[in-house]
């Protein structure tokens, strides 16, 4: 699809004389909506025709990734990082969809190919295995996260550019194909939104048969067996994980043990807070946008209701349809005239301060904490000693991945229940139902005592008696949110045991 140009040159046109501006928008349309041309005409390419948008972008998301500074989901670090780190330095947490073959190696592994690099080249400092992660408000804070999600948004936004759609320059069926079975193979459910795309190309094809035997066959069959050999290397046993996912996910629905929503949720709370103020211009751009891109909006629709049939829902699942969207956005700013500058005005305003505000404020607390676990490691001469207890919702915080080093540490587990007990809790779970009982019952021992503890706010008046008994003193405190719930505090604590002291008063 060719966009970035069109919408480049829409944006600025209204800077020209409004009566020059009427008579040529009578004889001529932006390119975003122009047929393709001739073939006399240069065939579009992946970088368009505007290098200089590009470059703009590029340089925009470069920023982007030294503007995001705080965590959304544990999938980010727990499914990406952590695995990639245990791989090349065999040490690192490897949850349970892992001892379940619910998860496959193939993306993990672009992140272990660069901490390998950088180990080989004796640069494998934390803040350089920090730059893998360099690689709307929501898309800004959801771009440059090492979440499997981010990577399918991508392989989509690239496989619709080779998408044969009426009035694309570049249509290319093996390319475009390939990238949808290479998201896929990372995240199952990325074939959703494909479904009815996939369905339109085969139902237009003439050529049917060949389409099938020539092209989805042989590019399924080649990267479904990547994703095997990948995964037999890791595993040690031939796994299909797709197949487990889809499993889990779709056909038992267990992903409900992290939380239910009712059916509506996706249409009342989770579309509209991913659009955010692009909402109403998404509405208006539906009624205006030409009948080609109506299966745009048929596939925005298809994957809101699959994903509302499955209990479990995070707005994270419908971030791959929000391209689609900004496709309506842009008709509707293009139609508008005396309202044009205010509108846009509106949307970026709108936008960068929720974008800014939930990218460098709003939970950073469990990424500051865990670098200042790591400056400990590497400024502490007691460190070999040392050791910690993450007394927090499980997950809350990355783990070796931005430590790097071998710290004992240790956190409250919560996998999901797999043999069907009824009443079935998790350790967090029951640490949460009386936690200062349970770590009297944990710790009656006083030489199996963590040296640092890091809890929330939340937490620290009811296991105070705990606290103090042990010797424990706070060293430090780092600002979380300014939304607190449930167990998650306003801010994180950090405590350290002073045995020091202890026997000096005794």
């Amino acid at each position: 699809m060719e966009q970035e140009g069109g919408n480049g040159r829409l944006f600025f046109r209204g800077l020209q004389n409004r009566s020059h501006e009427k008579m040529k928008l009578r004889k001529r349309k932006s390119t975003l909506y122009l047929s393709p041309p001739n073939s006399s005409e240069r065939s579009g390419d992946l970088l368009g025709e505007n290098i200089y948008l590009v470059l703009f972008t590029i340089t925009l998301r470069i920023c982007n990734c030294f503007l995001v500074q705080t965590s959304f989901v544990p999938d980010e670090y727990w499914q990406s990082l952590e695995v990639a780190h245990h791989m090349v330095f065999n040490y690192g947490y490897l949850t349970w969809e892992w001892t379940e073959r619910l998860r496959g190696y193939t993306y993990p592994l672009i992140f272990a190919s660069i901490y390998k690099i950088l180990h080989l080249l004796g640069k494998d400092s934390v803040q350089l295995l920090f730059f893998c992660q360099l690689c709307s408000w929501f898309t800004w804070y959801c771009c440059t996260r090492t979440l499997t999600n981010t990577m399918e948004t991508v392989l989509t936004i690239i496989a619709l550019f080779y998408y044969p759609l009426e009035g694309s320059k570049s249509m290319n069926s093996v390319k475009y194909s390939s990238l949808v079975a290479l998201a896929f193979i990372i995240r199952p459910t990325a074939v959703i939104p494909w479904i009815p795309l996939v369905f339109r190309h085969f139902w237009q094809e003439q050529k049917k048969l060949d389409l099938i035997l020539y092209q989805f066959l042989p590019i399924g069959f080649i990267t479904l067996s990547l994703s095997l050999i990948i995964d037999r290397v890791f595993f040690g046993q031939w796994t299909l994980v797709q197949y487990n996912f889809l499993k889990f996910n779709v056909l038992q629905n267990l992903g409900t043990f992290y939380g239910s929503h009712p059916w509506h949720w996706y249409f009342s709370q989770g579309f509209p807070a991913v659009l955010g103020t692009h909402l109403p211009f998404f509405i208006h751009g539906c009624f205006l946008a030409p009948k080609r891109y109506r299966i745009l909006l048929v596939t925005v629709l298809w994957t809101l209701l699959v994903y509302s049939m499955l209990s479990h829902k995070e707005f994270r699942f419908i971030y791959p349809v929000l391209p689609f969207c900004m496709v309506f956005c842009g008709y509707s700013l293009n139609h508008l005239k005396t309202w044009k500058k205010p509108a846009l005005s509106f949307l970026f305003l709108s936008n960068m301060l929720l974008a800014f505000y939930t990218g460098l404020v709003h939970q950073r607390g469990t990424l500051d904490v865990m670098t200042h676990i790591q400056e400990l490691c590497y400024n502490n001469p007691n460190i070999s000693s040392a050791s910690v207890f993450i007394m927090m919702p499980c997950h809350s915080t990355p783990y070796y991945s931005h430590v790097h080093y071998p710290l004992p540490m240790r956190f409250l587990q919560c996998p999901p229940d797999l043999t069907g007990k009824s009443q079935y809790l998790d350790e967090a779970d029951i640490f949460y139902l009386n936690p200062l009982n349970w770590l009297y019952r944990e710790f009656h021992n006083d030489s199996t005592l963590p040296t640092h503890l890091i809890i929330f706010s939340i937490l620290e008046e009811e296991i105070s008696a705990f606290l103090i008994s042990s010797s424990y003193e706070r060293t430090a405190v780092f600002f979380h949110t300014h939304l607190p719930e449930g167990r998650t505090g306003s801010h994180i604590y950090v405590y350290e045991r002073k045995l020091k002291r202890k026997l000096n008063r005794s």
